[in-house]
């Protein structure tokens, strides 16, 4: 599935990853968390990664967002390449990409007010060199508040005295604060009352068209990643099974992994019939991945070369891929 090496960056592509692996050791055991994922974000994109717990998304979005370092394959940001760059040279990174957590009470500060955690990242050193001189710091809370639809009066209050909803607002203002090119948000809604969801998953929406942020979006609600995305990536096990729009995966998903997850999506039409996919089993330990094709133990189209042999990527047009026995042959 690797993809070439990039020689000459695009004014159009923020993301370039190719070949990624990562390999976690502890002693003489080794868990492969990612296997030679490959992917491309151009400029406004949304792209949406899904996949069952486990499947390597979020070790995916630590490398692009610099928190971690792939074993090997490369990443370029823009026209630079931020696989090998030590941390005090990612502060061009920094800047440019923010991330939303899943849980805003774990990731906002208690001991800090909320006009301390928003302008936490104009005061980072690292960040700072990258910003223009004198950045009014009250100024800037000020316009990403509202952005938030937050009163600038709260900002003198600590996380604790807001609901769910606001707190996970306040850690969006904060993403927003230095201007970012791309948002990286992990389960951001996941966490929240369903009530909250469509509220906050409306808000990213109008942001994005606002200040044309690109975005990558990890999700397990598949409604969620069909209403925010217009690409989508599916991960199993740490490699990426099915990668293309929305449009053609929701209309035709190829991998049978990809079908027994839609598979799932409840249907507002109580009279249609839904053909469920039961997966078989539970996802194997990336400590012993199954040879061949991690996903035959489970898969109901498994054949005799899906036990020895690796699949290989099948373009389906459209910058559609698959990486499955099935198609190619």
């Amino acid at each position: 599935m690797t993809e070439p090496r990039f020689s000459s960056p695009s004014e159009e592509l923020v993301y370039r990853a190719a070949g990624l692996n990562r390999v976690y050791r502890s002693g003489s055991r080794q868990v492969r968390a990612l296997a030679d994922a490959s992917l491309t974000l151009r400029r406004g994109q949304r792209l949406g990664i899904v996949g069952e717990s486990g499947s390597g998304k979020s070790t995916l979005i630590r490398i692009l967002a610099g928190l971690d370092r792939p074993t090997s394959g490369q990443v370029w940001f823009e026209d630079r390449e931020i696989s090998r760059l030590r941390e005090r040279d990612l502060g061009f990174l920094r800047a440019s990409v923010q991330m939303v957590f899943q849980d805003p009470r774990s990731s906002l500060n208690p001991r800090m007010r909320v006009s301390q955690i928003i302008t936490e990242p104009l005061r980072s050193s690292l960040v700072r060199r990258q910003l223009p001189a004198g950045v009014d710091h009250r100024a800037r809370l000020a316009e990403v508040m509202a952005d938030v639809d937050l009163p600038l009066e709260a900002a003198e209050r600590f996380p604790h005295e807001f609901s769910g909803g606001q707190r996970q607002r306040i850690a969006i203002a904060r993403a927003l604060a230095p201007k970012p090119d791309v948002l990286i948000a992990d389960e951001p809604v996941s966490a929240l009352d369903v009530s909250i969801q469509a509220q906050i998953i409306n808000l990213l929406e109008d942001l994005q068209k606002e200040f044309g942020l690109t975005y990558l979006f990890i999700s397990h609600d598949l409604s969620v990643v069909e209403h925010i995305s217009d690409t989508v990536g599916v991960m199993y096990l740490g490699d990426m099974v099915e990668y293309g729009s929305k449009k053609d995966i929701f209309a035709k998903p190829m991998h049978p992994y990809t079908q027994a997850l839609f598979s799932a999506i409840p249907m507002p039409d109580p009279t249609v019939k839904m053909n469920r996919i039961i997966l078989e089993g539970s996802i194997p330990s990336p400590a012993n991945p199954p040879s061949g094709c991690k996903f035959h133990t489970r898969c109901r189209e498994c054949m005799e070369i899906c036990k020895t042999e690796v699949p290989k990527r099948y373009d389906a047009g459209n910058d559609h891929f698959v990486v499955c026995h099935l198609y190619g042959k």
